[in-house]
């Protein structure tokens, strides 16, 4: 009685334990199974919404729109006298009323409007005119014609201001708005990538740390404002790459870096400060260094002394190769306007030279570099 008992419980223990693995196996597949399809289908519809969202800036330019100024810079020329006449020269030569179109970036809660230099050059009257309809004469604060920038200022309330993007983020490839007044129609739009960045030998200003862009910019974009997808203030709009004056693919912005350094000086002093070594000179070339069995050497050749300057003064003189400034070795005459520049007046550099195939080193104390020396 007793076996048959246990008999019966073995045979219903081996039932229960058959079914209970098999709702197990029966889960782990459906565990398995189950997360793949869902996942796929999530990731479907994923793909399906992606592939069917309009991408659009509209938030990007509706923060920086307000902050970008259309400019009306008037400026009186001599009017030329007809040099048929004999007479006319006699006459007083009227003055031409000229107008050049620009724009702005307001960049402080002061009124302070970060422009191009050659958009506000000579000019007696400055007129800006705000998205809002809102026009003001502006006064010229300062201006900085070796980077091409000028700060003017004007006295309305509730001035919006633009907010300035972390520079350190920006790459090439990046997407990029010009908001600007081309042509003077009113404020446009454009959209592009940036191209290049650091581009230093276009030889459009003295100093140069160009933001290269294929998003297009016309006469009357320059000191606009280039922005990226975040309405972040990346760039002033300041030249087209070309001949024929239009827009060919290839644009130029100042970034916002080293603009905002030339407000911060104009505001503080009026006027960008930077050192001087007073010399000019050229790039070597290799036909310079056959010419005087120097053929490894890399260098500026000085042409010019300014007499009395921190260079005469150092006993540099015409003739000399400047090869090294403190621990920067010089390539061109690029180097060596960034490099002194980079120092303050009073500031003592070092200089390292050969002079008639003979090394040599000196020291000079920079001076204040003259204003408009472009």
């Amino acid at each position: 009685m007793l076996l048959k008992i246990i008999m019966k419980k073995t045979h219903s223990t081996h039932f229960i334990i058959g079914w209970a693995l098999a709702g197990v196996i029966f889960a782990s597949l459906f565990l398995l199974l189950w997360p793949a399809s869902h996942t796929n289908n999530h990731l479907n519809e994923t793909n399906e919404s992606s592939s069917n969202r309009v991408i659009s800036y509209a938030d990007a330019v509706e923060k920086a729109a307000a902050t970008v100024v259309s400019i009306q810079a008037i400026r009186f020329v001599e009017k030329p006298v007809d040099s048929i006449s004999p007479l006319l020269k006699k006459v007083t030569p009227k003055k031409e009323r000229r107008e050049n179109q620009g724009s702005g970036v307001i960049v402080s809660d002061q009124g302070h409007i970060l422009t191009n230099y050659h958009v506000i050059a000579n000019a007696k009257k400055i007129m800006v005119t705000l998205l809002d309809g809102r026009q003001a004469m502006a006064k010229t604060l300062g201006s900085d014609p070796d980077t091409d920038l000028a700060v003017i200022t004007i006295d309305l309330d509730s001035l919006p201001k633009i907010t300035v993007a972390d520079t350190n983020k920006t790459r090439v490839g990046d997407v990029v708005l010009a908001i600007g007044n081309p042509y003077g129609i009113g404020q446009t739009v454009t959209q592009g990538i940036i191209s290049a960045t650091g581009r230093d030998r276009v030889g459009l200003n003295t100093y140069e740390n160009f933001i290269q862009t294929d998003a297009a910019i016309n006469p009357g974009n320059s000191g606009g404002a280039l922005v990226n997808t975040n309405g972040e203030l990346v760039g002033i709009n300041a030249a087209i790459f070309g001949k024929a004056g239009s827009y060919q693919g290839i644009s130029f912005a100042i970034p916002i870096a080293m603009s905002l350094k030339v407000v911060q000086q104009i505001v503080q002093h009026g006027s960008v400060i930077r050192g001087w070594l007073g010399v000019e000179g050229v790039d070597l070339n290799p036909q310079m260094l056959s010419r005087v069995g120097l053929a490894d050497i890399q260098g500026v050749l000085i042409t010019d002394v300014f007499i009395k300057g921190p260079a005469d003064k150092a006993g540099l003189a015409v003739g000399d190769i400047i090869t090294k400034i403190d621990n920067d070795l010089i390539r061109d005459t690029r180097d060596v306007l960034d490099i002194v520049a980079r120092g303050r007046p009073g500031d003592t550099i070092k200089i390292s030279g050969i002079r008639q195939r003979q090394s040599f080193t000196t020291r000079a104390v920079l001076d204040r570099r003259p204003q408009e020396s472009n």
